[in-house]
């Protein structure tokens, strides 16, 4: 079986137009779930015990679920409830961002565990409020130890986007399963897309893995 690379040319806009979408979905999915989730980890570690229980279910909850699964809640039962539709592309911005938050949340919160109570002391001796501790001195550390697992939770999630095929919206994988169909060319299509996750994913965790390496120099 010969491998048709001039339909693969033929189709690259399309294949374009949905590896954008995949990327502002993990884009606005990190920046969402990164901010969201330092306040549920903040929240987490609380002495306020409703708030910490309350962030504690949160998390606990979507780390329980499978992803697919809230793409579906999303895509189906939330339109059923409120009966606003969305569309599977729109649905999918807030199913991925309220999801990843709860792992970006338990990824921060262990860097703020990470960093000494002697840091913290100092910044209160200073005379810091707590919110100025918290901005000053604690998680720009934290975040700074970090990073290197904030980074493959994206990659992660870069992965993860192309669930959103089987509710119809047209990231990646989406736009490859149309064009397969359209053209009766699945082996070209769907190895493209491999080749396009694969070399990513590799060049990126291999990125992550020199800026720990220099993180813990640092250290």
């Amino acid at each position: 079986m010969e491998f048709d690379f001039a339909a693969v040319r033929n189709s690259a806009d399309f294949l374009w137009q949905g590896f954008q979408y995949s990327l502002s979905l993990t884009a606005f999915a990190t920046c969402f779930g990164i901010l969201f989730g330092t306040l549920l980890a903040m929240a987490r570690l609380s002495s306020i015990k409703p708030l910490n229980l309350a962030a504690s279910a949160y998390v606990n909850l979507f780390r329980s679920v499978p992803l697919l699964l809230v793409i579906f809640w999303f895509y189906i039962l939330v339109p059923l409830m409120t009966g606003v539709q969305v569309g599977a592309e729109k649905s999918a911005y807030l199913t991925f961002a309220i999801f990843e938050a709860a792992y970006f949340c338990e990824i921060i919160r262990a860097g703020i565990q990470s960093i000494s109570k002697g840091q913290v002391s100092a910044g209160y001796a200073m005379g810091f409020t707590y919110a100025q501790n918290m901005r000053y001195v604690i998680l720009p550390q934290a975040f700074r130890n970090v990073v290197p697992l904030l980074l493959t939770q994206t990659i992660i999630l870069f992965q993860d986007t192309s669930l959103v095929y089987v509710v119809g919206a047209t990231d990646l994988l989406g736009a490859a399963s149309k064009v397969a169909n359209r053209d009766n060319i699945p082996v070209e299509m769907y190895v493209s897309v491999a080749v396009i996750y694969f070399v990513i994913s590799l060049t990126l965790s291999r990125l992550v893995k020199r800026l720990h390496a220099k993180i813990a120099v640092i250290r």
